[in-house]
């Protein structure tokens, strides 16, 4: 079992499919790891390419096997739309703890909708974390 914290780092997107006929998309990101969910603010008026440079803290205490972003577009008058997501698996995160802002695909439908840039950052909580389980032996004192 898998016991820390994950820090996210919301950069930004580029090419997101614009959703609104008129203007430009309001887009938010919906962050989801197992049972906790966040959400971003709204890039008002930024379009297909918004930036965020938002930080978010889960508490991993379970088997956390993925994060999911969906990237949803604020309307006013009407339900807000879905723009696509991403699911980010944690299991190689476990290991290497940092893994500097990367891009991901951006999917709505089983089809590439942009791309959104994500810094992820684990940091083990408890000392039942053993690193044996994920194939790399601690030093003995």
């Amino acid at each position: 079992m898998v016991v820390g914290t994950l820090e996210v780092l919301l950069v930004g997107a580029k090419g997101l499919e614009d959703t609104d006929f008129f203007g430009n998309m309001d887009p938010y990101a919906i962050l989801i790891c197992r049972t906790q969910e966040q959400r971003s603010s709204i890039a008002s008026g930024k379009g297909s390419n918004p930036e965020w440079n938002e930080t978010f803290m889960f508490t991993l205490s379970d088997h956390a096997s993925e994060l999911t972003i969906k990237l949803m577009d604020s309307d006013t008058f009407s339900c807000d739309d879905f723009v696509g997501e991403t699911k980010i698996p944690l299991e190689p995160l476990f290991i290497e703890r940092i893994r500097r802002p990367t891009v991901y695909n951006v999917v709505k439908d089983q089809e590439y909708r942009g791309e959104i840039k994500v810094g992820l950052t684990f940091t083990p909580t408890c000392e039942e974390y053993n690193d044996e389980s994920y194939g790399v032996r601690k030093e003995s004192e």
